[in-house]
């Protein structure tokens, strides 16, 4: 939004039809923001991305506070960033409950906050910005139902601590068992660890040799050992072969396009990471000014919708990539 903008009218079509309270200038003061981890192409790109967004729209983001997967040092990595004195916050919680606590520290110094990636189960946040999860499950179950029809599949799973892993893996499971019934799924609980992936991959396989499909919630930590481990067992085969283990994956990284255009993997979602930066810093801005929204649809092709509780949810697009688009010069993972 530019500051000599005069009218109601031009505030309203720059912040588009799904926000209230648009008067005013943005609001003033330094912003934290909080990573999960970022042992993830994923993660490094959002990274990459937030001082870039924040510079473009004008947003005062301090450098960015990597949590290294641990729920608890989250919530110090929030409040060290409150007793800064921080006017805004964004944050893409490990732990959909855990996160409470912080969200209840960052409400008593009258700080906004923003979730990114990941909803928070109870706690005050003024948007989150993410994609629908329970789609990616379904998704993933389509590609993966008509490539395989009958036989078993392996599910990699995220954290069920989160949101997406929950919504990811019940979409997916409770799709195939609808959809699918010929084909019986084998669960990893791999908590977003590429060293837990590699290790249940490495059992399931040797009890299952005959595997026809796996399912990476997450291919940002998974794609890599993933494909080491079908490597080791001279089961890396590429597609057309009928000896190929269809793969399907979520992230968007250039890794997964990559694989995809030798023929390793089939599919994967892209989870739009420059959006979420873009749209992080939108909202932060926004709220820091006292600004509130409301569900409908936005003027950036997607639809804020209200979870339990009275959470709003701007739900990005995330489309689903496979050989017939993966050159699509549209996709964030190819323009790495």
């Amino acid at each position: 939004m530019r500051r000599h903008a005069a009218t109601v009218v031009v505030l309203a079509l720059a912040l588009g039809p799904a926000a209230a309270g648009c008067g005013g200038h943005p609001a003033g003061g330094r912003v934290g923001v909080v990573i999960p981890f970022l042992t993830s192409p994923f993660w490094q790109a959002y990274n990459h991305d937030i001082p870039q967004q924040a510079h473009e729209q004008g947003v005062r983001a301090l450098p960015t506070v990597n949590s290294n997967g641990d729920s608890g040092k989250q919530i110090t990595d929030i409040e060290n960033l409150l007793s800064e004195g921080v006017k805004g916050l964004v944050v893409s919680p490990i732990d959909s409950a855990a996160i409470a606590t912080g969200l209840r520290a960052a409400q008593r110094a009258h700080v906004p906050v923003v979730a990114v990636d990941v909803a928070p189960r109870t706690g005050k946040v003024a948007m989150v910005v993410r994609a629908d999860n329970r789609a990616y499950g379904r998704k993933a179950c389509q590609v993966l139902g008509r490539a395989v029809k009958t036989g078993k599949v392996v599910q990699i799973q995220g954290d069920l601590a989160s949101v997406n892993g929950r919504d990811r893996s019940s979409s997916f499971s409770g799709c195939m068992a609808r959809h699918y019934p010929a084909i019986k799924v084998l669960n990893i609980p791999a908590r977003w660890q590429a060293d837990k992936a590699a290790a249940g991959l490495e059992a399931l396989y040797t009890a299952n040799p005959g595997i026809k499909g796996i399912y990476m919630q997450a291919g940002g930590v998974y794609l890599a050992p993933t494909l080491r481990t079908l490597q080791r067992h001279n089961a890396l085969v590429r597609a057309g072969s009928p000896r190929h283990i269809t793969i399907v994956s979520n992230d968007g990284i250039p890794q997964e396009l990559t694989a995809i255009r030798k023929g390793l993997i089939d599919a994967t979602v892209s989870q739009p990471a420059d959006l979420y930066a873009k749209y992080a810093m939108y909202y932060i801005k926004r709220a820091m000014a006292g600004k509130t929204f409301r569900p409908g649809r936005t003027d950036h092709g997607s639809t804020i919708v209200e979870l339990p509780g009275g959470i709003l949810q701007d739900q990005l697009p995330a489309p689903l990539v496979t050989r017939r688009n993966v050159n699509d010069p549209a996709l964030w993972g190819n323009r790495r």
